[in-house]
């Protein structure tokens, strides 16, 4: 007999939306879209993509659910990092002068044949889903969101690296016209970040286009950003130009700046501290009530194995 071990971070069937209630939900939101773009809301700006347009809204991936509410869209979208735009969390109007019609995607390095795609052509190519995940900021605030996107795996599958490859190095755009936090010269610009080519390969690695069943907004990192749910938000790069394939460890943006505070790894701990303040508990966007941090965001049953043979590192920070 076939027996299903429930993941931890799966919901029983009898707490899933009724599918009726879904679709409903679904139209309406296609609706709301709409309305939006009209209206000129932040976030209104999405990326001119036909291809990405048929596949919106994805259906949902019930492999990956959650044991806790879907944040509101409004608090998702308007509570945001993006610091080529200001050290502010309120930056959802700033981040509508992100350009993002045309937008290519850079492919080098270690790789059997370096290529540039048009996202427009990455969305043909590649199949959408939709999966709902954690997010926990390393400033301690956290949310559930419903991610479109793809498996990173994908742009593996596209890249082709070479067998010496052990990382994947990825940068966000450079435009300081466009982006006046560029401006600011004690940034090491573009924002960088890292993975392990295993960690890239992981199930749970995503690329994520879509947001609440619609194209990403600007300042939640359109029209292509990383989605790594058991580590900080600090990994999960914005407006992704480049996937370049390496044999030596990136050092990323944070890390550069910070080093003591801000590490490659980033992987959730409650236990283990950030310098000046507890990482504990964390507040849910929307509620000021905390509630205890899981330790690889709840997911470590499925990623800990990736860190099996590196005890000696700063998993954590």
């Amino acid at each position: 007999m076939l027996l299903r071990v429930k993941r931890g971070w799966e919901m029983r069937e009898s707490e899933a939306t009724p599918e009726s209630v879904y679709l409903n939900r679904r139209g309406f939101l296609t609706g709301a879209a709409a309305g939006a773009m009209i209206a000129g809301a932040p976030g209104a700006g999405f990326a001119a993509s036909s291809n990405l347009a048929k596949k919106l809204p994805a259906r949902r991936n019930d492999r990956y659910a959650l044991d806790r509410p879907i944040t509101d869209e409004e608090w998702a979208t308007t509570y945001n990092n993006f610091y080529e735009f200001g050290s502010h969390k309120r930056i959802a109007d700033a981040a509508q002068r992100l350009k993002i019609d045309p937008w290519t995607i850079k492919i080098d390095g270690m790789v059997e044949k370096e290529r540039t795609l048009d996202f427009d052509a990455l969305m043909r190519i590649v199949d959408l889903e939709e999966r709902l995940y954690r997010h926990r900021c390393v400033e301690a605030w956290a949310m559930a969101v419903p991610y479109t996107g793809f498996p990173m795996a994908e742009i593996l599958k596209i890249a082709q690296p070479l067998s010496g490859a052990k990382y994947v190095r990825m940068e966000t755009f450079e435009d300081a016209d466009m982006a006046p936090g560029q401006k600011q010269f004690w940034y090491p610009w573009p924002y960088v970040e890292g993975v392990t080519m295993d960690e890239a390969a992981h199930e749970l690695s995503f690329i994520a286009v879509g947001l609440y069943g619609k194209p990403i907004p600007k300042q939640n990192g359109a029209p292509l950003r990383l989605a790594l749910p058991w580590k900080y938000g600090f990994k999960h790069l914005k407006s992704i130009v480049r996937f370049t394939f390496t044999d030596e460890r990136p050092v990323s943006f944070w890390e550069e700046i910070q080093g003591s505070e801000y590490g490659f790894w980033a992987n959730v701990n409650p236990k283990v501290a950030h310098p000046r303040w507890s990482q504990a508990t964390e507040r849910m966007l929307g509620s000021d009530e905390r509630v205890p941090t899981l330790l690889y965001n709840g997911y470590g049953e499925f990623v800990a194995d990736l860190y099996a043979d590196k005890r000696d590192e700063r998993l954590f920070m």
